[in-house]
């Protein structure tokens, strides 16, 4: 559902990524992992259509990033690392405002709404605003917005970000029940979440990937913890 090819992004004279290739198929929960500025939110954004990569492409669902980025939108629910949102609306304004945007009307809008705001628990903060919401509440609305169309691609960049232990543990259930029917990349920099929802695990630094593979499988080719694992490789460049 996900086939990347080549995928080259610099901002002057900085290579934020740099020829990264992998495919991930429907059914898969991909942690995409590294340290800070290793280039994953880059990637994620260009699959999103938000960036345009130097050269190379992506497909999603089919559709070429470069020449089909409605048809990409259309099919893929993204939460971006610092959840925007306009934040003078309520809870409600934003997710009918998401519904316009994707074309929801009618009965379907409604059980859109009623199954995306039961979903991220957010029924108690429907109609405050986003400024008056804790960090914990804007990152679940921003995943009801991501999931609210029923897309068959999900793109969160570190969507437990703020939540408390609780919260965490909810989002890692949810994303267990769609795990069947979507392809979802996540990446975190929580290493034990990647342990709990992840099939496949691709490790990049420096914009270039250095493992690909299940946790399972780094941590016996390793013989060590996943945090250890993803030390190793990320300080000594070993894939």
């Amino acid at each position: 559902m996900i086939k990347i090819k080549e995928l080259r992004k610099t901002f002057g004279p900085i290579v934020a990524v740099d020829g990264v290739s992998f495919d991930v198929q429907k059914g898969q929960v991909l942690g995409f992992l590294g340290p800070n500025g290793a280039g994953k939110s880059t990637v994620m954004r260009m699959l999103a259509c938000f960036l345009t990569p130097d050269s190379g492409t992506a497909e999603v669902c089919g559709y070429d990033i470069i020449k089909n980025p409605i048809q990409v939108r259309e099919n893929i629910g993204y939460l971006a690392e610092n959840v925007p949102a306009y934040s003078e609306m309520s809870v409600g304004a934003f997710l009918n405002f998401i519904c316009d945007v994707r074309g929801l009307e009618g009965k379907k809008r409604k059980e859109a709404l009623d199954k995306a705001i039961a979903m991220c628990h957010i029924q108690s903060v429907y109609h405050q605003t986003i400024e008056t919401l804790s960090k914990g509440y804007r990152r679940r609305v921003g995943l009801a917005q991501a999931l609210i169309h029923d897309p068959q691609v999900l793109i969160l960049d570190e969507p437990t970000d703020g939540l408390d232990p609780n919260q965490k543990h909810e989002v890692r259930q949810l994303i267990g029940k769609m795990t069947q029917d979507k392809c979802i990349v996540i990446s975190t920099h929580i290493l034990e979440e990647v342990e709990a929802i992840c099939s496949r695990a691709v490790v990049i630094a420096k914009g270039k990937i250095l493992a690909d593979s299940t946790p399972g499988e780094l941590k016996s080719k390793y013989n060590c913890s996943l945090d250890e694992v993803f030390r190793k490789i990320t300080t000594s460049k070993v894939a």
